[in-house]
């Protein structure tokens, strides 16, 4: 896959998985990582398919419609990159967080439904829920932090509660933060993942 790897100041700090959104590139959430946590590594991963010229994580049937036997595939590859990108890098891949927006945060959600302990934590702005009918893996103690809009049209309020439901039934420790707009990424937002991570990651 596509990315860049810069190494941080911190070699004992987590390494960010960055997870762009729908048009976006692997520099996309660089800044937004240095506003978690400027001294860790930062692995930005660029998505493999595209869509009318924009690159995306996975295949999708129409707008909120996913095309679940392409994300199941490409989560399976993003899975066994990070065990590459681990060696290639030469990073903890037990230390590995996903920072992920939009269909990005979908993509890292999905790692999450299909594979215990894929990262050590997850930062999920704005995703919605990536399957549904599925047994999740056990995920005791897996902290997740969730930015969501309450006036997004992508992602409507009541998904991200099932989404924040489904991963704590599993046992993930999730918090949920709300901002009062739309599908945006928000500063605040990021300054409220900042705070949750040096809690609950760290």
């Amino acid at each position: 896959m596509k990315h860049i790897f810069q190494q941080g100041t911190d070699q004992n700090k987590p390494t960010f998985m960055l997870l762009h959104g729908t048009g976006g590139t692997e520099n996309d959430l660089l800044p937004v990582a240095g506003m978690i946590d400027d001294s860790a590594s930062v692995l930005g991963v660029r998505g493999n398919i595209t869509e009318n010229g924009m690159p995306r994580f996975f295949k999708r049937l129409a707008e909120g419609v996913f095309d679940e036997e392409d994300l199941m595939k490409q989560t399976e590859e993003l899975y066994g990159f990070i065990d590459t990108a681990s060696a290639e890098h030469s990073f903890d891949r037990k230390n590995v967080v996903a920072v992920g927006y939009s269909n990005g945060a979908n993509i890292a959600a999905n790692l999450l439904f299909h594979y215990e302990e894929p990262v050590k934590g997850a930062v999920l702005f704005h995703p919605m829920v990536p399957r549904r009918g599925i047994q999740l893996p056990d995920l005791t103690g897996l902290p997740v932090f969730i930015g969501a809009g309450k006036n997004d049209p992508i992602c409507r309020p009541e998904e991200t509660e099932e989404l924040a439901k489904m991963l704590e039934a599993a046992g993930a420790e999730v918090t949920l933060h709300w901002e009062d707009g739309g599908h945006q990424l928000t500063r605040e937002e990021v300054e409220q993942a900042a705070a949750w991570y040096q809690r609950s990651v760290l």
